[in-house]
């Protein structure tokens, strides 16, 4: 049996309207006799048994058809025992036109087994087993066709419910096709009802109440294993953020990415049958997925496929509140869609174009084009205009000769919590990635009369999505002004060098580098005393701090006042060590 999900979103490569005698019988028909195409289609005709699959003289007709045409034959039938298809191959194998995406019962399942024959002695092949699971089939049944034309071994399979240690399939046989006796039926609804009970409550259409929420999140790199966990931890947080429970992961080291699918076709099987056990209706990649790679993913697993930057997208899109941040987070997600605004894709949960794209379908899609290339050319000019503005406001500021400290760094750092702490303010500061979008600025005054602008960024991350990067020029834009950039890094975390690179890496990108700043190790008081010395030892220059206790922030404050106005250094504290 071989599926052409990724070749064929239609009917088998053989199927022909003026040889197909009926909606159910589909595949090679060319070249049989009218008595064979009649026998074919009265097998849509019959009712099938549970128990056993096929009675014997079911077994012997369809192994006798299968032998007088020399070709696989194959049935689609659901838990009444009625053919939904009669598929017809040829000697190696059947193919497997697109199956409805709604399912029938009420069940993760697609209410539908496969009974074909093979023709020879060979059990349930690989490409067998991954069709079961990539359509979600009830189970699988082979038929062998003896030298005589008569029915002989049977081979079957199913998938199996989760379970510690858990393989995704069980291979049942090969046993006497008269001496099969399971009831497929009860088979199967006793691995959903295992099912329901590991992934949540079904709703009454068949989906999983929720299953858009519960996402598996996978890694695919060329990365050793340790460091794909780690960056799935990171992964996960992002999940969190975005409202998404993460309920399984997959991690894949490979010598390079399968350009298709990301990953191989076993690796994927492995996967979607992970998906079907957690009932997790999201598929999350660590790697930027290509157009291609998103499309075919969605049509083999027909599940949602994100990639990492569409979550982070996502995020932002949740967490901008001014129109600002949001003109910017539109830019970055028209700027991320236009180039897979390609026919019919799944993944971005939009129907393009007709069969192939032609016709009205590549209307509608130049249309599409069209309007997000408008929508982005506006948007720029919104967002030119607000660079405008901003830059009018620094250029007061400039004028004013107050000087200017940034504060940047990894998202979650601690800069916001570090902004209100120095400042006695109230900027949402939240233990989430991206809480912060839009630039916040405060000032700082000491009591010597003099004073500077304290500046909150929006945080970086490593890989940060190019289209990001050029939507919150406006935002980052506050970062070139500065006269000093204090750098908040998570002394706590684990990633703290790789985090402390990132960071490093965007502000050389950004022509940032050359500006003076400073490094503060935030939530110093997690560290125990042989962590802190290691840390000290690593970065010598680092001003250990704990963002929400003022006391601690006096070592940072001095920094600044030495950097910001050099030559002036008697600073006037409160009682707590800061700036009044």
């Amino acid at each position: 049996m071989k599926c052409p999900r990724i070749q064929s979103p239609h009917l088998s490569q053989y199927s022909h309207g003026d040889t197909a005698i009926s909606q159910k019988v589909q595949g090679n028909t060319q070249g049989l006799k009218p008595s064979q195409i009649k026998s074919l289609s009265r097998l849509a005709d019959r009712r099938y048994p549970a128990v056993g699959g096929m009675s014997a003289d079911q077994a012997r007709e369809l192994a006798m058809l299968s032998a007088a045409t020399g070709r696989q034959i194959g049935l689609l039938v659901d838990r009444q025992g009625r053919p939904e298809m009669v598929l017809v191959g040829d000697a190696q194998g059947i193919y497997i036109p697109e199956l409805p995406r709604a399912r029938r019962f009420a069940g993760r399942l697609r209410g539908l087994r496969l009974m074909h024959t093979h023709l020879g002695d060979e059990p349930l092949s690989q490409e067998d087993l991954m069709d079961m699971v990539f359509l979600r089939l009830d189970g699988v049944l082979a038929l062998n066709v003896d030298p005589f034309g008569g029915p002989g071994n049977v081979t079957y399979a199913h998938l199996n419910p989760p379970g510690p240690g858990a393989k995704p399939y069980t291979v049942h046989g090969p046993v006497p096709f008269h001496r099969l006796d399971v009831d497929f039926v009860a088979q199967v609804e006793a691995i959903e009802d295992e099912l329901a009970r590991e992934g949540g409550a079904l709703s009454a259409d068949g989906t999983a109440a929720g299953d858009d929420a519960r996402a598996i999140l996978v890694s695919v790199s060329t990365e050793p294993r340790a460091v794909q966990e780690v960056h799935l931890q990171e992964l996960t947080a992002l999940a969190a953020t975005a409202g998404l429970a993460t309920v399984g992961t997959v991690v894949q080291r490979a010598r390079e990415a399968n350009p298709r699918t990301i990953m191989g076709k076993g690796k994927l099987a492995d996967l979607e049958v992970l998906a079907l056990q957690a009932n997790a209706g999201l598929i999350v990649f660590d790697q930027e997925l290509t157009p291609a790679q998103m499309r075919n993913l969605a049509e083999i697993t027909e599940r949602k496929i994100l990639d990492r930057t569409q979550l982070i997208l996502d995020i932002f899109a949740q967490h901008a509140a001014t129109r600002s941040g949001r003109l910017q987070v539109e830019m970055a997600q028209l700027q991320y869609t236009l180039p897979r605004l390609t026919g019919k894709n799944r993944a971005l949960s939009r129907l393009m174009g007709g069969i192939g794209g032609r016709g009205p379908g590549e209307t509608k899609l130049e249309i599409d084009r069209r309007r997000v290339r408008e929508r982005i050319t506006r948007i720029k000019k919104d967002l030119a205009d607000l660079r405008r503005r901003r830059g009018a406001t620094r250029a007061r500021r400039a004028q004013a000769g107050l000087p200017v400290v940034a504060l940047v760094g990894y998202t979650n750092a601690g800069k916001s919590t570090l902004l209100n702490t120095l400042t006695r303010s109230d900027v949402l500061a939240q233990d989430k990635l991206f809480a912060t979008l839009d630039p916040t600025s405060r000032r700082l005054r000491f009591p010597q009369d003099h004073e500077l602008i304290l500046t909150d960024t929006v945080g970086f991350i490593r890989h940060l999505p190019a289209e990001l990067r050029e939507a919150f020029r406006a935002t980052l834009e506050e970062l070139e002004s500065a006269d000093l950039l204090i750098h908040v890094a998570d002394a706590a975390h684990p990633e703290l060098d790789a985090h402390i690179r990132a960071v490093e890496d965007i502000l050389r990108e950004m022509d940032l580098h050359e500006v003076p700043r400073l490094l503060a190790l935030n939530k110093w008081e997690t560290l125990d005393p042989e962590q802190a010395q290691a840390l000290q030892n690593a970065h010598p220059l680092g001003i250990p701090v704990t963002a929400r206790e003022r006391a601690s922030l006096r070592p940072l404050v001095e920094a600044i006042v030495a950097r910001a106005f050099p030559g002036w250094s008697d600073v006037t504290c409160d009682p707590d060590g800061l700036p009044e």
